[in-house]
């Protein structure tokens, strides 16, 4: 079984500078077709300061820390038994080319299902712009097989 002592650690903040050229890959790859993500004279016609992040992009900053997947190694887990359980995004403000990013990581919660075959690891995660404003949480949930 997971180290249940371990709910509520925080791991380590890191920031990210949000870049034109990486919210246009990221809109392409996720199949975006509205310019305001693709052109910046669209994005500042439709009222933005410039281009806006996509839906879902915050999690591509979780990317850019220091650990890929930190709790990996506090839980000592096993990275060939981790499933991509669930995730789910709330939006307070809009992220924008330019903007520089603190991503917050904590993690919310461990528990089990099936009599401890399955555990599940519930992660945090907050991006706050350079203003110190909350831009949005993310919640996600990793899947861990004991069998």
């Amino acid at each position: 079984m997971l180290d249940k002592t371990k709910i509520g650690h925080q791991f380590d903040s890191f920031k990210v500078d949000v870049e034109k050229g990486r919210l246009k890959f990221f809109a392409k790859s996720i199949g975006e077709t509205n310019p305001i993500y693709i052109d910046e004279e669209a994005a500042i016609a439709a009222g933005y300061k410039a281009l806006p992040a996509p839906p879902t992009f915050p999690f591509s900053l979780d990317m850019e820390g220091p650990e890929l997947l930190p709790v990996i190694g506090l839980l000592n887990l096993d990275i060939g038994r981790v499933l991509h359980g669930t995730q789910e995004f709330n939006y307070f403000g809009q992220i924008h080319a330019g903007d520089t990013i603190t991503v917050s990581s904590k993690l919310k919660n461990i528990f089990d299902k099936k009599g401890g075959a399955l555990e599940f690891v519930v992660m945090e995660n907050s991006y706050t712009n350079q203003d110190g404003e909350l831009m949005a949480q993310a919640s996600v949930t990793l899947v861990y097989r004991n069998v």
